[in-house]
């Protein structure tokens, strides 16, 4: 385990953390490996099937696929919601399935998770939604109000933490999710369908917003099922099509057969890259 010299908090894998390597060979593994992952809800239709997946670290990834295609059980997966049914899932070379119950709030503590309903506290203040993601970790109070102060500086809300959550317009609640899942400076970030409950408009925006914590080194998994967003970016796209992975590397132009569907489909959102 390692120690923080800051907070004086003990956590137990410092190299799950952006910026911090406690063993210098984990800066070159990729942060997420799925391999020959299959996941059953029912006996005769496996979710994922034959899954086989690597994030390298710093990526910014689209999950995508029609509702009920598997994106959200990937994603679930990896924070142990779920466990795998054969294959395995690798963390920074940890197999998630093989944690003890014990550690999985800590792997939990080390990744950042964004949902589509923003799973806010709607009758706490932005800052008490927030803070509550470092007092868990018994953080000193001095700095778990700087570290509040700079996620929601980050997220576009500097000085509006005695607000109450309720009074904030949808689009300000998921930047109140957004900096809660980013305080604690995990490495991964989950997102699951993050804009589902947004307009286009506050979709662009948060989507702009997860680019920008991309930029500072931190991996995302972004996942959703609006073409229209994807196409507007021209990021790596993980499909998900009954079960499998289908990928993309440089965004829908270079999606199987995109240049068709655009042809025969304009409403798909594809033809805006695939002319």
């Amino acid at each position: 385990m390692a120690r923080d010299p800051d907070s004086k908090v003990v956590r137990p894998f410092a190299f799950f953390r952006a910026g911090v390597q406690s063993d210098p060979s984990a800066a070159r593994r990729p942060i997420l490996v799925f391999e020959d992952v299959y996941k059953y809800f029912r006996r005769d239709q496996p979710t994922l099937r034959g899954v086989n997946l690597t994030i390298e670290r710093g990526e910014f990834a689209f999950v995508t696929g029609p509702s009920g295609a598997g994106k959200s059980t990937l994603l679930q997966l990896v924070y142990r919601k779920h466990t795998v049914d054969t294959g395995r899932i690798l963390f920074c070379g940890k197999d998630v399935a093989r944690l003890k119950p014990k550690s999985i709030p800590y792997l939990r503590r080390n990744l950042g998770i964004v949902f589509q309903d923003f799973k806010v506290v709607r009758h706490w203040t932005v800052y008490e939604n927030v803070a509550v993601a470092l007092e868990i970790l018994a953080m000193p109070k001095r700095l778990v109000r700087s570290r509040v102060a700079e996620a929601l500086e980050r997220v576009g809300l500097a000085g509006r933490g005695s607000e109450r959550t309720e009074n904030l317009s949808g689009g300000e609640q998921q930047r109140v999710a957004v900096a809660r899942a980013i305080v604690t400076e995990p490495a991964l970030i989950l997102a699951d369908e993050p804009t589902g409950n947004l307009d286009p408009h506050l979709a662009i925006d948060i989507l702009t917003l997860f680019e920008e914590i991309n930029a500072t080194g931190t991996t995302v998994l972004f996942a959703t099922h609006d073409h229209s967003l994807i196409a507007k970016r021209d990021h790596r796209i993980i499909g998900i099509d009954e079960g499998r992975v289908v990928e993309a590397r440089t965004g829908l132009r270079s999606w199987p057969g995109a240049e068709e569907r655009a042809a025969s489909d304009p409403a798909s959102g594809l033809h805006a890259v695939a002319g």
